[in-house]
């Protein structure tokens, strides 16, 4: 019902920028009060959420590791989403996905990890 396909991904010395693209299509994809997000996964580490956006009141939220460096956006005419990642760091290296819910972003005042549908994603490589 919904497909996700991330792109954008590769390898950067820290301190460099990279952008990730996930382009969306399905009935519910991008639905009203619905949250689309970033979630990362390093190598023997559990999931985590860096970046939602919720459709319900347009609001942006932003894990404490990657705020001020990360930005998620939507370009709704082109049905993708993006996460524009700066200052990178050896610890952002991870595989990235992009994902989806109905309903809001956050769990007991954290991003959740609990989606729906998820993107193939897409890996990220930050050397120091």
């Amino acid at each position: 019902q919904v497909q996700l396909v991330e792109s954008g991904g590769g390898s950067v010395q820290a301190g460099g920028s990279l952008r990730l693209s996930c382009v969306g299509s399905g009935f519910y994809y991008s639905r009203w009060r619905s949250c689309m997000a970033w979630v990362r996964q390093a190598p023997g580490k559990e999931r985590e959420g860096v970046a939602g956006f919720y459709r319900g009141g347009e609001t942006t939220y932003y894990s404490d590791s990657v705020k001020g460096r990360f930005t998620i956006s939507q370009d709704n005419a082109k049905n993708t989403l993006f996460l524009q990642m700066n200052s990178l760091k050896p610890e952002d290296a991870g595989m990235y996905y992009c994902a989806t819910r109905y309903g809001d972003c956050l769990r007991e005042g954290r991003l959740t990890n609990e989606y729906d549908y998820w993107g193939q994603g897409t890996q990220v490589t930050v050397s120091s």
